[in-house]
C-alpha cells in the first residue's frame, strides 16, 4: 500500500498483511526451513527498510517512514480472527468497485468472511484501470504456449463470447475459439491486472480493456483508503472487507 494513503488505510494494510502472516504460520506448512517466505506468489511480498527508502526523496523518507512506524506500531498485536482462528486475510491493489468471493475466484474453499462487497469512490485511483494491445499473432502464440491445440478463425462470429460473470462482476469463464478458460488464466497468460475486461478485436490487434488490480479477493488498498477519506477507522475499513469479524489481540 502505498505510504501516501491515509492512516486508518495504513493502520488497516498493517493489521491485515499481520493476520495473513499469522494464518500463513498456523495453518499452511510450504516451508521445509520456515513459516513463510518473501514470494509474493506464495507467501507475502516483503521489501527490506533500506530498499524502500532509496525509492524516496529525503521529504518522503521522514514524512513516509513515520506514517509507516505509526501505522504498525498503534496496531501493534492486532489481528483479525473469525471464530477466534486468524482469517485467511486476502487483500488486493483496486478491486473496481466490487470485491469478490474466493471460490468465484480460484474455485475450491468457500471462506464465509470473504463474501461480495462494494466500494465506492475507487475510480479516482490510478489503479482502477489498464489496457493491453497485442496483434493477433501474437494473442495466438501466447495462447498456444499453454493450449497447444488452440485455434481461432477470427473471421467467424463468436469466437470471443464470455460464458460468465463472477458475482464481482470479474470473468469468471470465456470461450475463445475452440477452448473455454478462465479469466484468472486469461488474466496470467497476458500478464493483465486484473480478470475483470473486455476483448475488442480490432483489424490487427486484440485490445484488453482492464477494470482493477489484482485478484479481487478480502481487502481492496484503494477501497480502504477512499473510505479512510470519508471517516472511517481501520476497524470499521476491516469489518467492511471482512464479513462477521473480530479484531483482537495475538
Amino acid at each position: 500500500m502505498p505510504a501516501s494513503f491515509e492512516k486508518e488505510a495504513l493502520k488497516a494494510q498493517a493489521v491485515v498483511a499481520r493476520t495473513y502472516t499469522m494464518y500463513k504460520i498456523t495453518n499452511e506448512s510450504k516451508h521445509e526451513n520456515a513459516n513463510i517466505c518473501d514470494d509474493s506468489t506464495c507467501c507475502q511480498a516483503w521489501i527490506s527498510k533500506e530498499d524502500r527508502l532509496n525509492k524516496w526523496n529525503e521529504e518522503e523518507r521522514n514524512s513516509n517512514w513515520n506514517k509507516i512506524e505509526e501505522a504498525v506500531n498503534s496496531t501493534k498485536g492486532k489481528i483479525v480472527i473469525y471464530e477466534g482462528k486468524p482469517i485467511n486475510a486476502f487483500f488486493h491493489s483496486n478491486s473496481g468497485g466490487k470485491t469478490d468471493t474466493a471460490t468465484d475466484v480460484w474455485g475450491g474453499e468457500n471462506y464465509p468472511y470473504l463474501q461480495t462487497v462494494q466500494t465506492s469512490g475507487e475510480d479516482i485511483y490510478k489503479q482502477y484501470s489498464s489496457d493491453l494491445v497485442v496483434t493477433k499473432e501474437e494473442f495466438i502464440s501466447k495462447i498456444k504456449e499453454y493450449h497447444s491445440d488452440f485455434n481461432i478463425d477470427f473471421n467467424t462470429e463468436n469466437q470471443i463470447e464470455i460464458l460468465e460473470y463472477t458475482e464481482g462482476n470479474r470473468i469468471k469463464t470465456i470461450k475463445i475459439g475452440n477452448l473455454n478458460l478462465s479469466g484468472v488464466e486469461i488474466r496470467a497468460i497476458f500478464g493483465l491486472k486484473s480478470a475483470r475486461f473486455e476483448i475488442i478485436v480490432e483489424q490487427e490487434n486484440i485490445k484488453f480493456n482492464v477494470i482493477g488490480y489484482g485478484h479481487g479477493v478480502g481487502m481492496s488498498q484503494t477501497g480502504a483508503d477512499s473510505m479512510a477519506k470519508q471517516g472511517n477507522n481501520y476497524e470499521e475499513i476491516i469489518k467492511h472487507y471482512y464479513s462477521g469479524v473480530e479484531i483482537t489481540n495475538i
